[in-house]
């Protein structure tokens, strides 16, 4: 799908208290205390601006040590776009200093000791993580250090990293909801870079210059461009101490990182696109643009993706599932920098019609829009998230993924207060976003329809 390209899970460990309570900061020469909040304390490298957030958890003798880079699809542009994850791929082909001829690459020193370790690539951001035991800590944090400023990039690791890159795009063009998604977020945005997924444009896969991809890495992988989280077993003077050994012998970027400055223009219309390729069934998805993650609305859209289409008991599922024009309905708000996409995905039943699944989902659109929600829905969406949220936080690498997806929409203590702004919502918050962001003037509908490849039967799917 268009948000993420990977995706690794930590290992089982229950919340704990310090969780909870307020961390109490240790003083470290050369950082500065921030703030401490939820067991997380903040600190910066004066020398160079980095950020580190740390959370101690003594409950199992495990660390994971995350690298958050504050670059992701939305600061590429044409030429480049797919560059922060065909870099992603080219961080794992070594250094002077590490790499496989030596035996102590990332990939070795991990699978050596054990460790869990993968990296993803976003729209807002790029992290890169491993799970190890709390003896191996300093060993990953020199190697994964050495990444933001040391690695190779090479044009004969590019040319077979390209490779492995298009074949993921070539798979993600055969999901047939996914081909859709991908069209419809280049319609919705026409200016901002949302325009494109992160996997980019297949000709930049195949043909960007290894030079661009050195310029981008110059331009963005830097300390006051990262976040090192540290969460497990960790004493946080020890941590500090060694995060300063590795990562302060780096400077600020020598430029400015650059911002993104444009502004996606005013919607004055509705907007449509099909695709049309080989395939069984169909697919609707119904989009609407929406504030960036930390703005006060959020809160209430998230719960309005709740009761729009999150389980069985959701209108969608009632209305399309339950009624057999869809095998499956739901609702995504994409948590962002800039303001992603609500989108109301829909999959099709053999013979449905496009046209009456998109009504049926319309109308319940429209209800929330004219008639509300009542409490108890509220109540049942705010205990499905937070209940979803304590599962993706079941672990270190749980906890620090988690911390990762606030980092890179620029807040991440709502990662610790995001639920208790979910608890003030009201009936009449989600009646007004439901108002203001999915109007009818503000959507980009698409439909997937599938095609009889010649000599074949009738698709199951009907337009």
């Amino acid at each position: 799908m268009h948000k993420f390209v990977f995706f690794a899970a930590g290992l089982a460990v229950a919340v704990t208290v310090a969780e909870m309570r307020a961390a109490a900061p240790v003083n470290v020469e050369g950082f500065t205390a921030v703030r401490a909040l939820g067991g997380i304390d903040e600190y910066r490298l004066e020398a160079n601006g980095l950020q580190v957030l740390l959370r101690p958890d003594h409950s199992v003798p495990v660390t994971t040590l995350m690298v958050t880079y504050r670059v992701g699809s939305r600061n590429e542009v044409t030429g480049t776009t797919g560059a922060t994850h065909l870099l992603e791929h080219l961080m794992f082909k070594g250094s002077e200093a590490f790499n496989d001829a030596k035996g102590n690459s990332v990939k070795q020193y991990l699978e050596s000791v054990g460790g869990d370790y993968n990296a993803t690539t976003s729209i807002d951001r790029t992290n890169y993580f491993a799970t190890v035991g709390r003896a191996n800590f300093e060993g990953f944090l020199a190697i994964e250090s050495d990444r933001m400023r040391g690695i190779w990039l090479r044009e004969t690791d590019r040319q077979s990293e390209m490779t492995v890159v298009r074949n993921e795009y070539e798979r993600g063009e055969n999901n047939p909801i996914g081909a859709l998604d991908k069209e419809i977020y280049a319609t919705a945005f026409q200016a901002h870079p949302y325009h494109h997924s992160t996997i980019g444009w297949r000709s930049d896969i195949e043909h960007v210059p290894i030079e661009k991809l050195r310029e981008f890495y110059d331009t963005f992988y830097w300390p006051d461009n990262a976040t090192v989280t540290v969460v497990g077993d960790i004493e946080p003077a020890t941590a500090l101490g060694l995060i300063k050994k590795y990562y302060g012998v780096y400077p600020r970027a020598p430029k400015p990182i650059p911002e993104v400055y444009t502004e996606e223009p005013a919607q004055t219309g509705p907007r449509r696109v099909i695709v049309k390729r080989p395939g069984q069934l169909g697919a609707i998805i119904i989009a609407h643009k929406i504030c960036p993650s930390v703005h006060a609305d959020f809160p209430a859209l998230t719960v309005l993706e709740g009761i729009l289409g999150e389980g069985k008991g959701s209108r969608l599922y009632r209305a399309l599932v339950d009624t057999g024009l869809a095998t499956n309905a739901y609702a995504s708000a994409d948590v962002a920098r800039d303001g992603g996409l609500h989108e109301v995905i829909v999959a099709l039943a053999p013979n449905a019609k496009h046209e009456d699944a998109e009504a049926a989902a319309l109308k319940e659109i429209e209800r929330v829009r004219e008639e509300g929600v009542t409490t108890a829905e509220i109540t049942a969406a705010v205990r499905r998230h937070r209940t979803a949220a304590l599962f993706r936080r079941d672990g270190t690498a749980g906890v620090a993924s988690s911390l990762n997806q606030w980092i890179a929409v620029g807040d991440w203590t709502l990662y610790v207060n995001f639920d208790d702004k979910l608890a003030q919502v009201t009936p009449a918050d989600v009646q007004r976003v439901a108002r203001t962001y999915l109007a009818a003037d503000l959507s980009t509908t698409g439909w997937f329809v599938p095609q009889v490849p010649a000599g074949g039967g009738r698709p199951n799917a009907k337009r």
